[in-house]
């Protein structure tokens, strides 16, 4: 019996906790700037600080916005075949980051901007291997 296999689209980008799914980002020691994805440096031109640590966002946040992509990307992007429209959402994390990701959701119209949503890891599409390609998103809490 063949087993899918879950497949990040992208490492480093994302993991599953105990507590929940985080994304995997960066943090200044000294301003305590946040950054997704992850920055070997701080960004903040009011910085002088050259320290920055490893961090982790999520999974709790509320949705600031949101879209629904009716046409199909232009590659490299990949989809399962027939295209079918998805909602996009940018969050606010408590961290102090806004995140833009897809929303798990097959009604756009229970979505309400100010509303909780949950950090989840999902699949996207298939691959040429049988395996699921998953990505973070957001689902209402």
């Amino acid at each position: 019996m063949t087993t899918t296999k879950r497949v990040p689209v992208t490492e480093g980008l994302f993991e599953e906790t105990a507590g929940g799914a985080r994304l995997l980002g960066s943090r200044c020691a000294t301003c305590n700037s946040t950054y997704f994805p992850k920055s070997p440096v701080c960004h903040n031109p009011k910085c002088n600080g050259s320290a920055v640590e490893d961090a982790s966002f999520g999974p709790l946040g509320k949705l600031w916005s949101y879209s629904v992509q009716h046409y199909a990307p232009p590659p490299p992007a990949k989809f399962d075949e027939p295209y079918e429209p998805y909602t996009l959402g940018l969050v606010d994390l408590p961290e102090g980051l806004r995140v833009l990701g897809r929303m798990s959701t097959d009604n756009p119209n229970s979505l309400e901007v100010g509303m909780n949503v949950e950090l989840v890891i999902e699949r996207i599409h298939g691959d040429d291997d049988g395996n699921d390609v998953v990505s973070w998103m957001f689902r209402p809490a």
